[in-house]
């Protein structure tokens, strides 16, 4: 059967349905003639070649009256093969739709992928006349239409966020409640159980690690490795098909559903600083093949080079527009049509970089931010690059929040025993205001974490101190070095119940340090059971029991103490400020905002903070602004009382310290402790006319019960 092909229209870009036939559309400044091929059902054979008869303002586009949703294609893209000037135009490779939907089939590696002879002594300077599409995924014409019900977005305000953040497949490869067939997918996230458990953790949002379609890097199947964790994007709207059941697109939307049923946002780690096609030795997938001197960022005095700001080759050009286009298109797709609440953004540096560098009023955010849907959701940025002028923790506009490295090594270290970080630990409780309390940015813009999918799990850091990722293949030359992590004297697994205890310990502080915090906490998924990766610091390429969740084997008063420790931070507004605290009085608060105390009870000198290893926080209670919540049953607003008094305290020194609570009306009460014989009641740690014992490092939370005698 030939295809009857119309003009169709340039817009809107992709294989679009629209219930009578299919439209299709593509972007090629440079393209010199554009051929849309079709395949049999099974992807493996090309039944049809059509070239696409209309170019409208670089958009290649006709109409197939006679396609219908399941249609496997893809495009052979003819144009100038001039390395020399960015142009890597190859007919005879098969290329992905960068707008597909859906892809079937994976990529199956050789050298037919190449647009140059592997073998040739010109390198990517030569030309490969070598057919690819028995080794490239076909694209699937899909039929978007999904009937979502009552699913409402929870739309949970930043104040009272709380992000877990996990690798999809990891999370339910071992969990004993979920079939074989849904484990590792969209539909084994979507199980009651695991719901019901991470409804029960208290978290408000699961941030998984990048779902878009990837590809396992020639490098790692080599090595009988894989791309575990997924940063090596190869469409941005095609869900990786790994991830997905039966039910297709179907999965992802039912588990964001779900999700939302329970209260649970979803946020996406996305990738849209650099693509898999690497370098000029690297494959021709989509972008490269399609329009190369658009989609990438070429070197100005030789294009036959890539600009290299993210480490992996290539690096994406949204200073073009309709590449920039693209990337808001992904992003609204996947807000408006998947229902997703919010993403985390690779590597973001790169994406607010223009031509005199980084600029936080650069073209990305300012079209982010006039966007009416984008603008809506939850934006966080990966605040760094390796390019010039690539680290800016603290510099990105609102409404972003940013992942906070220096909260994470500054609670690392002061757990570890540095005594140079007392001023900065403070600083970091408060919300990092050296950081980001300017431009009226609020607390929340501070993502803080002891611990993510790039380091050592949070019983790792407190067991090893060397990573230990020979399992990679890179003799051990991958991962952080610096890591400031503490084995107590074991390295790895130990029976000594002296060492499993002090280890136990610390991980409470460390987490709760996190929670204590001004700012958006967020908890990486296992560190709460107790989940170890063998000392594996790097473990990106681990699609195995190193990386699984093992669900058989959780820590079950880890889990407790963690789920305690959250609900005391969603309970107390004072722990959840909307604005940076100064140490104000307030006009209906008898204390300041903060204020900080010594052993003494009283305010803290500067010997304290020099030369002392304790701090004491003292949090009044007040909130700087009536925070809105809703009724989940009657979506009446309802007004967070300010809760009472809190008193922090820190000890990191190797001694006992008597410590006298700041004199006030009330009582105080321990709600929280992380010291090993009073975590599992923390009331045990009473007060006796107004003094306590804070053990060695460890930490204490004391509520002021204003309603009491003192």
């Amino acid at each position: 059967m030939k295809h009857r092909i119309t003009a169709g229209r340039p817009w809107p870009l992709g294989a679009s349905w629209d219930g009578t036939g299919v439209n299709f559309a593509l972007f090629s400044a440079h393209a010199e003639r554009v051929e849309l091929c079709l395949f049999d059902p099974r992807g493996r054979r090309e039944i049809e070649r059509i070239t696409l008869p209309e170019n409208s303002g670089h958009i290649w586009h006709g109409y197939l009256p006679e396609a219908r949703p399941g249609l496997l294609y893809g495009y052979r893209v003819h144009g100038p093969h001039a390395p020399e000037q960015g142009h890597r135009f190859n007919p005879n490779k098969l290329l992905i739709d960068p707008y597909a939907r859906l892809l079937h089939g994976t990529v199956r590696w050789s050298n037919s992928q190449l647009g140059y002879r592997a073998n040739s002594t010109q390198a990517d300077l030569s030309f490969d006349r070598q057919d690819s599409h028995k080794g490239v995924p076909k694209c699937v014409v899909v039929d978007p239409s999904y009937h979502w019900g009552d699913s409402k977005r929870p739309d949970t305000e930043w104040s009272q966020s709380c992000i877990y953040e996990m690798q999809l497949r990891g999370f339910t490869m071992q969990h004993p409640a979920i079939g074989d067939v849904e484990r590792g997918t969209f539909s084994g996230l979507a199980d009651h159980e695991v719901i019901a458990y991470l409804k029960a953790l208290g978290v408000t949002a699961v941030e998984l690690l990048p779902v878009h379609a990837f590809v396992d890097d020639r490098f790692l199947s080599s090595k009988g490795l894989v791309n575990y964790w997924g940063y090596s994007t190869l469409n941005f709207f095609a869900p990786e098909q790994r991830y997905l059941g039966p039910g297709g697109l179907s999965d992802v939307k039912r588990a964001v559903a779900r999700l939302h049923d329970a209260g649970i946002e979803v946020i996406l780690d996305v990738v849209y600083n650099h693509t898999c096609e690497g370098n000029e030795l690297g494959p021709t997938l989509s972008f490269r093949g399609i329009d190369n001197a658009s989609y990438y960022r070429l070197m100005p005095d030789n294009p036959r080079y890539y600009i290299n700001d993210t480490g992996c080759g290539n690096t994406l050009n949204t200073a073009n527009p309709h590449v920039m286009r693209m990337v808001l298109d992904s992003l609204r797709y996947w807000a408006e049509d998947m229902q997703i609440d919010g993403f985390r953004f690779d590597l973001a540096s790169v994406l607010g970089r223009e031509p005199e560098g980084f600029d936080p009023n650069g073209g990305f955010f300012d079209a982010i931010r006039q966007d009416p849907v984008l603008a809506t959701r939850k934006l966080i940025a990966e605040p760094w690059d390796i390019g010039p002028g690539g680290y800016q923790l603290g510099n990105y506009p609102t409404p972003f929040a940013e992942w906070n490295d220096r909260f994470r090594d500054c609670a690392r270290r002061y757990w570890c025993g540095d005594r140079g970080v007392m001023r900065e630990l403070a600083d970091r409780l408060l919300g990092s205001a050296s950081n980001f309390d300017h431009n009226r940015r609020a607390p929340s813009a501070s993502v803080n974490f002891v611990t993510a999918h790039d380091g050592f799990t949070l019983t790792d850091l407190v067991s090893y101190n060397q990573k230990h990722n020979a399992d990679n293949g890179e003799d051990n030359r991958d991962g952080h070095d610096a890591n400031y992590s503490c084995n107590h004297g074991t390295e790895g697994p130990s029976d000594d119940p002296a060492v499993l205890a002090a280890r136990q310990q610390h991980k409470r502080n460390l987490l709760a340090t996190v929670f204590l915090a001004q700012g958006t906490p967020m908890l990486l998924a296992g560190d709460e059971m107790g989940h170890s990766q063998g000392g594996n610091n790097n473990a990106y390429c681990q699609d195995n029991a190193t990386t699984w969740i093992d669900w058989n084997n959780l820590d079950t008063d880890f889990l407790a103490f963690t789920q305690r420790v959250i609900a005391l931070r969603q309970d107390h507004a004072a722990l959840r400020q909307e604005r940076f605290l100064h140490g104000e009085q307030r006009h209906d608060q008898d204390l300041p905002d903060i204020s900080w105390v010594d052993t003494n009870g009283e305010s803290m000198g500067q010997d304290a903070w020099h030369a002392g290893h304790t701090l004491g926080m003292l949090l009044s209670g007040c909130t700087t602004r009536t925070t809105e919540s809703r009724d989940p049953t009657t979506d009446n607003v309802l007004n967070e009382p300010a809760s009472q008094p809190l008193l922090v305290m820190v000890n990191g020194g190797e001694i006992a310290i008597p410590w006298r609570l700041p004199p006030q009306p009330g009582q105080w009460r321990c709600v929280l402790h992380t010291d090993n014989a009073h975590w599992r009641d923390p009331a045990s740690a009473a007060v006796e006319n107004g003094r306590t014992t804070l053990q060695p490092h460890s930490l204490a939370v004391y509520r002021l019960h204003v309603d009491a005698k003192p």
